[in-house]
């Protein structure tokens, strides 16, 4: 799946220490998302809103999966974080044959 947007959503909520306590950041997750990671959709978690994955390698060949979903601001398609962490070895036996 291939998805298209315009930017990133960033504020206090999506950019505080649930990403600094996975050792990320704002910009080291959209070079990971323009990288063009595997994007799913992830219908167990969207109950209120559509929400994706997206799964694959960073820059520094370290895995990293990222729950987002959109949001639409002055006419533009963002996307917002919601959690964004490193995989562990056992999620990545279940991604490694996709990508």
């Amino acid at each position: 799946m291939s998805l298209e947007f315009d930017g990133f959503d960033w504020d206090e909520g999506n950019s505080g220490k649930n990403l600094k306590k996975h050792g990320l950041d704002g910009e080291a997750i959209e070079r990971f998302l323009l990288r063009g990671p595997l994007f799913v959709e992830d219908p167990k978690h969207s109950r209120h809103e559509q929400r994706y994955l997206a799964v694959g390698k960073t820059e520094t060949g370290r895995w990293m999966l990222v729950s987002f979903t959109f949001r639409t601001v002055d006419k533009k398609r963002l996307i917002r974080a919601i959690s964004a962490r490193y995989m562990h070895a056992k999620e990545l036996s279940r991604y490694e044959d996709l990508y």
